[in-house]
This record gives C-alpha cells, structure tokens and sequence, in this order.
C-alpha cells in the first residue's frame, strides 16, 4: 500500500503502449497510413470465419512420390546397366516394399551390376545433402541372387520434406498471380501445407490452381502402334499408355523429350482460324534450342502436349519450329486457359498435394459472426460492470477500471503479435470479461473477512492483496496450462480461441493484482476511512454453516449414478459428431425469400445419389445446415456433391454461404488430438497442483474435474448437441474453470489445517467452503453474466460451445464445493495434529 512512482510509471506507460497497439485494428486505413512511422499500425488479424474466405490444408501424396521415384529409378538404373556398361537385364518394381529387382542376362556380370548400380548412391547422397545429407537407397540380394534396390524410408522423408518446401514457393506464386492480398501460406509438419486466402470465396478454383500438379513434358509419340495394340500385344520397353483430353488414349515414349522446367512464360491466346482459345508458351534459350532440334528431328511424326499424366494434344510436326514459342490448343473456355497459364507461369508443383481439409465462409455469413460478437461482448461487458457497481460500490468501479484497461491489453497484445482473431476467440474475450474481475472479487473478499477479524483497514487491505495473490497465481496457472495445451494441440479457430484465453489470463493477472492496488492504495491516501465498506449486495449471507459434509454421500452417490448415465449414454447412444471427427461436408444455406423450408430442402436433395444427408436449421429461419456424408472417392467426389447441392437449391433461391469438407484422415486425427489434450491437460494440472499443495489435493483435483468433464460429454450424448473441434475447446476450458473453484477451496483449507489443528476434517472443510461460498457464489454470477449472452446472441456457429462451458461452470460449482471435501477425506488428508502425533516407524516398518 506503500505510494510508489515506479508502480505509477509502469502502470501509465504499459496503459500507454495498450492503447497505442489497440487504436489501429479500429482505425480506418487511411487514417493509420496518416500515422507517423515510429507509431504502431500492426492490427489484428480477422480470421476466415469473421471476414470470410477460403481454407485448404494440402498433403503430399507419399505414395505418388515413391512410385514416381521408383519409376526414375528404374530408368537410371536401366541406362546405367545397359547403356553405360553393356549388361543385360530385366528390371520388375515392386511398389509395397518400395523395391526394384534386377534379374541379369548373364549372371557373371553380378558383381560389375551391383558396383554400378551402387554408384548410384553417390549422385542421389549429393542431391539431398543439401537438406539432409542422408543414403535415399538401400542395395541387397534375393535369396535366388537377383540384386535389389530400395528406398530407404528416411530418404523418401527427407525427399517429402523438401518437395513441400518447393511446393510452397509455387503455390504462394500461384496464389499472388490471383491477385489476392494477405494469403497465408504455412508449413504444418512435414507432409502438409496451410493455406488461407482471405476474401476469396471461390473455394473451387482456388483448389483447382492450387492443388493441381501442372506438369508439362513432351513426348514423342509411339509410330506404327495404337494404345490399344500395345495392349493387346504388349507395351514395347520404354513406352507408355497416357489418357487424352478427348476420351482416347495415346501410345508415347517414356523419356521426356523437354519439360516445363524451360518454359518462360505462358499466356491465353485466342488461335482466331480455328476460333478457340489457347495458351501460348516461350522457352527459355535453352529450351528453344532442344525444341527445335526435335521438330527438325522428327518432321511427319506426332509430338504430345501432356500436362499432368494426360495428353492435351498430340498434333503432327509439320517443320522444325525454331522460334522457341509453340501454342497449346484443347478443350479449353478463356476461364480454364487463362487459369492453365498461371499455372505453367508459376511452375509445377514438385510433388502430387491431397486436398484433406477444405474450408469456405461467405463475407456476408464472416459479417454476421463478427455482429453476433459484438453484441455478446456488448451485452456482457454491460451486465458484468453493472453488477460489479451494484455488488462492490467504490470498490467496483476500481474492478470496471482495471477490467477496461485488461481488455485494451488484450486487445494491444492481439495486435502486436498479428494474431488472428476468430469467432472463438471473440468468445474467449468474452470469457476474459467475465474472469477478469475473480481476482478482485477474491482480493475483496478476502479484506472483509480480515476486517471482520479485528484488523485496521490499512491491515486489512494489505492482507487481502497478499494472502489472495497466492490463489490467484494458482487458479490463472491451471488455466493457462488448458490454454497452452489447447494451442499445441488445437487447430485453426481452436487456437484462436486459445491466443486470446491466454493472453487474457495473463493481462488479468497485471490488471487485477498491481492496477487494482494502485487505485486503492490512490483512494486509500486521500480519504484515510475508518472503516472500510466494500461489498453492497451478496446472494449469501456471511458467517454461513452449511453442514456440506453431512449430506456428502448422498452427494457422491449422485454423482456417482449420474457419471455412471453419462458413461452409459456416450457408450450406447453415442455423441452428434460433427464433420471434425467423422469426415464429410458441412455446407450453411440461406434462403433469400424468407425463411427457408427444411422439407423442401431435403425433397431437392432426396434424388443426388448423395449417401447420408442431414438437413437441420441453423440459426436464422432463413439459414439451413446441410451435413453430406464422405463421398467414395475423397475429396474430388466431395467437391462434385457440394456443386450437385447448390445446382439443385439454386432452383429454389437457396445460396450457399460456406461449406467445409474434412477428410476421414483429419477427422481421425482431430478425434485423436481432441483425446490426448484432455489427458495431457489433466495430467500436468495433476503435477502443478501435487507440486503446490499436496498430493492429498492433487489427486482430489484431478478427480473432481474427471467428474466435471464425464458429466459434460454426457450432456453432448443426452441432448444431441453437436460435438466437434469446438467442445474440446470447451471440455478442455472447463476444466480450468472448475479447477480455479477447487484450488481457491484447497487453499482455504490448507490454510485452516495450519490454523485448526484439533478441529476434525469434516467440520474444517465445512468452514472452509462457508467461508469462500460468498466469493464462488459471486463469481459465478459474473461468470454467468459473460456467457449467458455468448449463449443467446453468440451464433448458432458456437452454441454448441457455449452451452456447454455454461453447463460445466454449473458442474464445476458444484463439483468443487461438494465433491471434493469427501474426495479429499477418502484420498486420505489428515489432520496436522494427527500427523504430529503418529508414532515413528522403525526401519521394518513397525511402531517404536
């Protein structure tokens, strides 16, 4: 309490420096262009769901790299033995076991095949030593004395590693030739590549640009032989059979004559004899040299255009073409030619991109969500300052004060940091309103119970701040370790929501603790009270003797039989799962005549073919959410459903404003990480809480909230509510909230151990939950006030969310003032004096 100008200094310049990050994410743009450039301009970043916009997660195709490897290698391989040294052999490819098998015309010459083979290794070692230095090939022998060769599985890792780097730089020059601003473009693991392009809401041709190969290569046609003779006959060695555009099929050398890798540029055109459009190329002067060599080479003979393993075009070469420019002509619209010339300008993908996770959000449904929370965080923002005046008086405003600076800190700290703020995260600065001002309640609280001891109000203002600083520490780390294991282990709006619950906890942590006492400590200076008068209004009286322990087993036992029905229902019943663990598409409709008509919806929809198609409201009476189920045939097929929905509802003036496929690999994996981060979360508050208390407490902790988190799953599987990505989020923050209710009893019991030695432990842990009930019971009002309006005004997108952490705050209440007193007696907390008093054991374990 102590007047000190570093605290007032500090308190201004970390205000200042808020306000000053704040103010450009709420800034016009020609008004932060203006700003000098020493200011800030960062702003915070609007996530897909709020400004709308497209989202792909890619995957190499791990299989396609190693067949397409094997098949290289089995050329080199060919050339190396045949042409290079003169032995004859017969090459067979095993594609399971990654392998080639060399079987020798003349197996004396075994020993110079397999030193030359094994050469290979030294040129294949030098290509990848640049990203990882290790042997991509493995040489051995059958048991017959075939020689083999494999690849090794590090080498196809470290091969995928750097075809995704690659991968990467072509798709952001893809992605820039659209002319999109802001696209992000990011690495996830080894395998996978994040992109988002804001604004964007042709999810279509943005995976058609993105996620196709583009693979130019000529190739000499095969003369005298149709595809269909070869096979018929048999392939002659070093051909292949390649589809065309027109339905047929072309017989064609393997050996590329030239590839894409030449081309310099590559433009939509329009061939006005033949009145179509085309895309015309230039080679580099390389490429112009060695095209005109093979056109002079091979007048009279047909020459293939493929792109992407399929021929183009196929045309006759009339004379050497020496300009080192040529036109590619197909089945193309100006759309399709011009989108084919961004792809040949930007370069072909190295490796063959999944589409297993696609996303798209119409900016007018981004709109609505950015509405609906503004008005909870309005709404909430209200009730929550209104009541802290009502509750706490003087003391209230010093709370509303410190709560407002807390939001302009969060906000500041979103800003510098670029983050990306979603609907969840929108939600989870709600949450903050309504968890920043527990600690002040707690500090309060904590002054009357010392003045009602007998202490001076200076005392008591002091001890408030000191013994509350402890608990408060306790409760916001419990939460901050549910934030960080929801960041790691979450994706996409799920770590947005964990950013900003994390940054949250730790700028109530600054403002609720050094803003708080710097105010009080101001006011205390000036008007030197006699008597302090802190709270105005309480739902429970103080001085309470609630005999919670006498009625604890009828308590267990309902808890109990209610754990036991959560179980059973999520076992027999099982849960509403969203797309996020069981794969498909989700796509949001609206109807722009008035509310929609979910029959007429699914009479459109009965004669697609489709499998399994929910059609349920969403929202709005003019908005409908469709769930398709995963098409046989991945991503391609999910895509043609979604076109086959929006042909059929346009009929019907029905639009699509955002769909959202998962394929079975990611749902399975979400499903899993959803899994782990429950455990891992339990597990480490587990740790935390047996490191600051004891282990009596720990394990009682851990229990109480298992208990809270089966009661929650069992409402998804009761009720139906729909269970995806978001109720981890949930389940996952629950778990701090209800932790923050047990640690703040523990500690009041702990204390009273040190203080009551010979009161027995169900009388001690009576008094302990009365003498905190008032502080709970305040607390979880204001927590109430936060989310009750997320639940109301939110959006239909997070309901699921929101009814949920509403439904396990009421758990966790009760879990933590009724549950865990017995939990602790079972789990074996004793008393100080009965520990003083157990006699010593000898070293075998008997009484001295």
């Amino acid at each position: 309490m102590q007047s000190s100008p570093f605290r007032a200094i500090l308190i201004a310049v970390v205000a200042l420096l808020g306000v000053l990050f704040t103010l450009p994410s709420f800034l016009p743009e020609n008004v932060r262009e203006a700003w000098p450039a020493f200011l800030p301009r960062q702003t915070v970043v609007l996530g897909l769901d709020l400004q709308g916009g497209s989202h792909l997660l890619l995957q190499v195709n791990q299989d396609g790299i190693v067949n397409e490897r094997l098949q290289t290698l089995r050329r080199d391989v060919r050339n190396t033995l045949a042409n290079q040294n003169g032995i004859g052999n017969l090459i067979t490819t095993d594609a399971a076991k990654r392998t080639l098998t060399i079987e020798l015309t003349d197996p004396s010459q075994k020993e110079a095949a397999r030193k030359a083979v094994e050469g290979l290794q030294n040129v294949i070692s030098n290509a990848l030593l640049a990203v990882g230095g290790v042997n991509e090939l493995a040489f051995g022998e059958t048991p017959d004395g075939k020689l083999t060769v494999s690849l090794t599985q590090e080498g196809v890792e470290e091969r995928m590693s750097a075809l995704v780097a690659q991968s990467m730089e072509v798709i952001r020059k893809r992605v820039d030739e659209l002319g999109t601003t802001e696209p992000s473009i990011q690495r996830q693991g080894t395998n996978r590549v994040l992109i988002q392009v804001p604004g964007f809401g042709d999810s279509q041709r943005l995976k058609d640009i993105i996620s196709r190969t583009a693979r130019l290569t000529f190739h000499m046609v095969y003369p005298g032989m149709s595809a269909a003779q070869a096979r018929a006959q048999g392939l002659p060695a070093g051909t292949m059979i390649l589809p065309s555009q027109d339905g047929t099929e072309e017989l064609l050398y393997e050996e590329v004559a030239l590839g894409g890798e030449s081309l310099v540029d590559a433009q939509p055109s329009y061939d006005q004899q033949r009145a179509m459009p085309v895309v015309s190329f230039k080679f580099d002067t390389r490429g112009a040299i060695t095209f005109g060599q093979i056109t002079a080479a091979n007048v009279g003979k047909r020459f293939a255009i493929v792109l992407d393993n399929t021929v183009i075009t196929a045309p006759v070469i009339q004379q050497a073409i020496t300009g080192g420019s040529g036109q590619i002509s197909g089945n193309f619209t100006t759309a399709s030619a011009n989108d084919l010339a961004v792809l040949l300008r930007a370069g072909a993908l190295p490796a063959s991109l999944d589409v297993i996770e696609e996303r798209t959000v119409d900016a007018s449904l981004g709109a609505d969500s950015i509405q609906h929370g503004l008005t909870a965080g309005v709404i909430a923002s209200v009730l929550v300052v209104s009541f802290m005046v009502i509750a706490y008086g003087l003391w209230g405003v010093f709370a509303n004060v410190s709560l407002v600076l807390n939001i302009v800190l969060l906000f500041g700290a979103l800003s510098m940091l670029g983050a990306t703020l979603t609907l969840p995260g929108i939600a989870g600065i709600v949450l903050t309103i309504g968890m920043a001002v527990d600690a002040n309640v707690l500090i309060y609280e904590r002054m009357r119970e010392e003045q009602r001891a007998g202490k001076s109000p200076i005392q008591a203002i002091n001890a408030g701040f000191e013994r509350a600083w402890g608990t408060i520490i306790d409760s916001h780390l419990t939460q901050l370790i549910v934030a960080v294991v929801l960041y790691f282990l979450g994706s996409g709006p799920v770590q947005g929501f964990a950013v900003t619950l994390a940054l949250g906890i730790l700028t109530s942590l600054f403002t609720s603790y050094t803003v708080t006492s710097f105010q009080v400590a101001t006011w205390f200076r000036f008007t030197r009270p006699k008597r302090l008068k802190i709270q105005h209004f309480r739902f429970i009286p103080d001085g309470t003797k609630i005999p919670f322990m006498k009625i604890s087993r009828y308590v267990i036992a309902f808890s109990i039989i209610a754990s036991v029905v959560s179980i059973g229902s999520a076992y027999f019943k099982g849960f509403n799962l969203g797309i996020d663990f069981v794969g498909g598409t989700a796509i949001v409709i609206q109807h722009e005549g008035g509310p929609a008509d979910v029959g007429q919806v699914r009479a459109l929809l009965d004669g697609l073919d489709l499998g399994e198609v929910q059609v349920q409201g969403f929202g709005t009476p003019e908005d409908v959410l469709l769930r398709v189920q995963a098409q046989e045939g991945g991503q391609d097929a999910d895509q043609v459903a979604v076109a086959k929905v929006r042909d059929a509802l346009a009929t019907e003036n029905y639009t699509v404003r955002s769909t959202e496929a998962v394929s079975g690999t990611v749902s399975g994996e979400l499903a899993w990480k959803g899994t782990i981060a429950v455990l891992i979360a339990l597990a480490s508050i587990l740790v935390y809480i047996w490191f600051r208390f004891e282990w009596q407490f720990a394990m009682a902790a851990v229990t109480t909230t298992t208990h809270d988190v089966i009661m929650t799953i069992g409402l998804f599987s009761l009720t139906g509510l729909e269970f995806n990505l978001t109720s981890i989020a949930a389940v996952l923050t629950l778990v701090g909230l209800s932790l923050n209710e047990t640690v703040v009893i523990s500690d009041r019991v702990r204390e009273n151990l040190r203080k009551h030695r010979k009161m027995p432990l169900p009388e001690l842990i009576d008094l302990s939950i009365n003498q905190t009930i008032v502080r709970t019971s305040l607390t979880q009002f204001t927590l109430f006030l936060a989310l009750i309006p997320l639940v109301l005004f939110g959006g239909e997108v997070i309901r699921s969310f929101t009814i949920a952490m509403t439904f396990g705050c009421i758990v966790g209440m009760y879990s933590s003032i009724i549950v865990n007193g017995p939990i602790l007696i079972n789990f074996g907390l004793k008393q100080k004096a009965e520990e003083d008093k157990a006699p010593p054991r000898s070293a075998d374990g008997a009484s001295v």
